[in-house]
């Protein structure tokens, strides 16, 4: 049996969007730490409409950090189906990547998110504060079933109070575990 098209946000205010969002939960990949802690999205519009994505992980106290620039795959559709792409390796960056990053749900007031893509390989639940009441986890949860997804695989990200500030911690310039985990390459 086919599997239905996923139901994707329409009319996505993008700078409504922007700013910071904590990762409550996703599928773990092979290649992401296993140990990553306090993992969080920021998003900052660019002059030309694109974002700017800076992804970052704390991994053995260090922070690991991407970034990256999302567009709109189709300017003419009113779709939130973006696309990412990142440069690696980030040191040396001249290969693009690029991975879809579709919002599947987002609440009124921009708080929460459901992120997934087509392949259905992938998925994030994210949020304005690193911490989300069980009712909308669940809620979120269950939207994903709707869609599709094995939700057995989703793995709460741990989030420590008060969320780290800024870039402290020594960095982890590598990189390479969020590439991985974003494309499964």
């Amino acid at each position: 049996m086919a599997k239905k098209e996923m139901e994707v946000v329409k009319g996505l205010d993008i700078e409504r969007y922007m700013g910071r969002w904590y990762e409550i939960a996703s599928f773990p990949s092979r290649f992401q730490p296993k140990n990553g802690v306090n993992t969080r999205a920021t998003y900052k519009l660019n002059g030309d409409g694109t974002v700017n994505v800076l992804n970052e992980t704390w991994s053995d106290g260090k922070r690991g950090s991407i970034e990256g620039t999302a567009f709109k795959a189709d300017p003419k559709s009113d779709e939130a189906k973006l696309k990412v792409r990142f440069y690696v390796p980030p040191f040396l960056p001249i290969i693009p990547v690029t991975g879809d990053y579709w919002v599947l749900y987002i609440d009124d007031d921009y708080q929460v998110a459901l992120i997934g893509q087509p392949s259905r390989k992938y998925l994030w639940i994210l949020s304005r504060q690193n911490h989300l009441d069980e009712e909308t986890y669940n809620l979120l949860v269950q939207r994903a079933i709707d869609e599709g997804y094995d939700v057995s695989k989703l793995h709460k990200t741990q989030q420590t109070d008060p969320p780290p500030e800024g870039d402290e911690g020594p960095k982890d310039t590598k990189g390479f575990w969020w590439i991985k985990s974003i494309f499964g390459k």
